[in-house]
Formats: structure tokens, C-alpha cells, sequence
């Protein structure tokens, strides 16, 4: 009963996931991993400091500067703990757990977490400013683009469930 030994499985790759996320100091963590495992997700680490536009068709993770313009139409962004990002941003949903000066549009949501800073106009479908959180700016809530998000998170979960061959 005791002397049975589990058989091998390939399955190290999930746990090499869970303590990346331990080790970065993002406040992201609290994601589950298997939503992280079923999409393509850049970090920006902390040390890194980028002057430009950043575009993309994955989700983001900012931790360290950014100045410019980001645009992720159908992706998700989270600004992290330490982040500190100057740029009008576009995405699917923004998630803030840093700090953000410029206007922000989610076709889906606008999360700002509870240490986190937003100083600029916000348009979205759905917002959420949690208690300790810094806001100065507007709020346009635009319910059209909800529905499209709403659509596209449908298309794609549709086109990721179907049978995988190897």
C-alpha cells in the first residue's frame, strides 16, 4: 500500500508555471494557472524600460516602464505591482495593480486593483476600482463594446475546445 510508486507523467511543465509565478513580485499571482495555460502571455520584466509603441496578439505582463502607446486589441494587459506605464493603452480587458498615467479603453473591463493608480479617461464595457485604489480621470461606460468582447471571448474559447491531434 505505502510501497506503490506513482507512475511518471509529464507534468513538469505545470509546475514550473506555478513557481514562476511564485517567484515574480507581480500581484498577479492570484490567476489561476490553468487560465494561464491556455493562452500566450509576454512579461515585461522589471528591469526593463521601453520608449515606443508596444502591439501584440498576446496577453501582457508589465512589470517594469513603459512610455508610449500599447495596443492589444483582443488581449489582456495587467499592469503590474511595479510597473509604471506612461501610454494611452487599447486592449480586450486591463487589469492595474501599478501605476498608469494615460487614457485607457477595454472593450471588455478595466480592473484597478487595490494599490493600484490610474490618472486618465477610462472607456469600457465593465469597470471595477477596488477600496485603496487611486482613480482621477473620467469613466465612459460603452456597452456596445461588451458584447463584441463578450463574442470574441466566445469565438475564441470555441475555437480552443475542439479535439487536439499530436
Amino acid at each position: 500500500m505505502w510501497d506503490k510508486k506513482k507512475p511518471d507523467t509529464p507534468q513538469a511543465a505545470v509546475p514550473e508555471q506555478k513557481n514562476l509565478l511564485a517567484n515574480k513580485e507581480s500581484t498577479d499571482a492570484v490567476r489561476p494557472v490553468d487560465a494561464m495555460a491556455n493562452r500566450e502571455t509576454g512579461w515585461l520584466g522589471s528591469s526593463l524600460h521601453v520608449k515606443g509603441g508596444i502591439t501584440g496578439s498576446e496577453d501582457l505582463l508589465i512589470d517594469g516602464s513603459v512610455e508610449g502607446l500599447i495596443q492589444l486589441d483582443e488581449r489582456k494587459l495587467t499592469v503590474g505591482a511595479t510597473a509604471k506605464v506612461t501610454a494611452d493603452i487599447t486592449a480586450r480587458d486591463v487589469v492595474v495593480y501599478g501605476y498608469v498615467k494615460g487614457n485607457v479603453r477595454a472593450r471588455g473591463r478595466i480592473e484597478i486593483k487595490k494599490n493600484g493608480c490610474v490618472i486618465g479617461n477610462l472607456t469600457t464595457a465593465q469597470i471595477m476600482i477596488e477600496d485603496g485604489a487611486d482613480f482621477k480621470g473620467s469613466i465612459e461606460i460603452d456597452r456596445g463594446s461588451e458584447r463584441e468582447a463578450v463574442s470574441s471571448r466566445a469565438a475564441s474559447a470555441a475555437a480552443g475546445a475542439g479535439p487536439k491531434s499530436i
